[in-house]
């Protein structure tokens, strides 16, 4: 049994697109190792470090809004490289930040990088599939997750010497996804063209699409509850130690995406499948509220393989359900699904330090509870939609 889907079906440029996804995923990771290190060097609250991920996420989903109607407009590619481009020079500048207030700040337009090449990433690695959506979303979330599991290695390595160093790295693995995407990507044949905002937010009318975008905020919520809020509450373990832990997780997210999901999605549909996924994530976010650390670590990392399979089905979901283009389709999800996680970070920040370090993780499994009830609110919604295009083209 292979984990890997086989590589061959791809073509070159899907690859090159994968790997630059690893490279810019990887130069995530590794930031977050050292957020107790910055909330410590720079006299940081709890609140004030979780907002390096709120300017972050927030920036990137407002900007995933506007990401396809500038895609449309200068090509998937160009509007990769742009993003890639942003990212390398805002994550180096995040190095020399004097302070957390300008660091956040740094981080939003980390942030606007990030949405351009994300969603235009995924349009490419469908779009030169063939036809092979399915593969080509778990080749993605699979070269995403890896990229995540990486980037603590190296974070936790560089943070036991300096917080600066991994924000470098990550500057320098975005300068090397930047020469990938400009020498080896390809645009999809066909681009679509004069995509605007509108379209975008029109596509958020449709019940199966703002369904499933709905399912994916709650359900992201609480993944940054785990990957954002988590590191600082594992009192006693170094930047070493919490990039061991992180890319345990990571390794068990990229085993998700790409080895599980796929096979749950078609023995029992993916409908059932997330539902599932995400009611087994409610009862391990409530027992990280529960356990404490040296439990919560155990939980981290085995939370991994359920925000793996969660992540690959939803995305999977983002382009099935829809009517509209890939990149409408991703532009809409993305957007409403990342807004929801922007506030994850700062609320459990503030949240662990007024009531209690347990408080954001119930918060969490309550948040994703709502996930599961939505799912069965709309559930044939869904499948409905799945099964649309099946349907059209029998009749074709």
């Amino acid at each position: 049994m292979t984990i890997l889907p086989s590589l061959r079906r791809f073509r070159p440029g899907v690859l090159a697109a994968a790997f630059a996804t690893y490279v810019v995923f990887l130069g995530i990771g590794v930031v977050d190792p050292v957020l107790p290190t910055i909330a410590e060097s720079m006299g940081a609250t709890h609140t004030m470090v979780e907002l390096l991920f709120t300017s972050y996420i927030l920036v990137m989903s407002l900007a995933m809004l506007a990401s396809g109607a500038v895609a449309t407009r200068i090509g998937d590619k160009r509007t990769m490289a742009l993003g890639v481009a942003f990212v390398a020079v805002f994550a180096g500048l995040c190095g020399f930040a004097p302070n957390i207030e300008v660091l956040a700040l740094l981080r939003g337009g980390w942030g606007l990088g990030n949405a351009l090449f994300t969603t235009t990433a995924l349009a490419i690695v469908v779009g030169l599939s063939r036809g092979d959506t399915g593969s080509a979303i778990t080749l993605f979330e699979g070269a995403l997750g890896l990229g995540i599991a990486s980037g603590p290695l190296l974070g936790g390595f560089l943070g036991s010497l300096s917080w600066r160093y991994p924000f470098y790295a990550a500057a320098t693995m975005a300068a090397i996804g930047l020469c990938i995407t400009y020498f080896a990507v390809d645009s999809p044949e066909g681009e679509e063209r004069d995509q605007s905002v509108a379209d975008v937010l029109g596509a958020l009318r449709d019940r199966a699409v703002v369904g499933n975008a709905t399912v994916g905020l709650l359900y992201t919520f609480g993944f940054f509850v785990v990957l954002a809020y988590t590191p600082l509450t594992l009192s006693g373990l170094s930047a070493v130690g919490l990039g061991l832990t992180f890319f345990g997780w990571g390794a068990l997210l990229a085993v998700g995406s790409i080895g599980v999901s796929h096979r749950l999605v078609s023995r029992y549909g993916a409908v059932t499948a997330i539902g599932a996924t995400l009611a087994g994530f409610v009862l391990v976010l409530a027992a990280m509220g529960v356990v404490g650390p040296r439990g919560r670590l155990a939980l981290v990392v085995a939370s991994g393989l359920l925000c793996g399979i969660a992540n690959a089905v939803l995305t999977t979901l983002a382009i099935d359900v829809s009517p509209y283009s890939r990149s409408v389709s991703s532009a809409s999800y993305n957007s409403l699904r990342w807004f929801g996680a922007a506030f994850a970070p700062v609320v459990s920040g503030y949240l662990g330090s007024t009531y209690g370090a347990e408080t954001p993780f119930f918060l969490g499994a309550g948040a994703v509870a709502l996930a599961v009830l939505g799912l069965l609110a709309r559930g044939d919604t869904l499948r409905a939609a799945v099964a649309a295009p099946e349907d059209a083209a029998t009749a074709d």
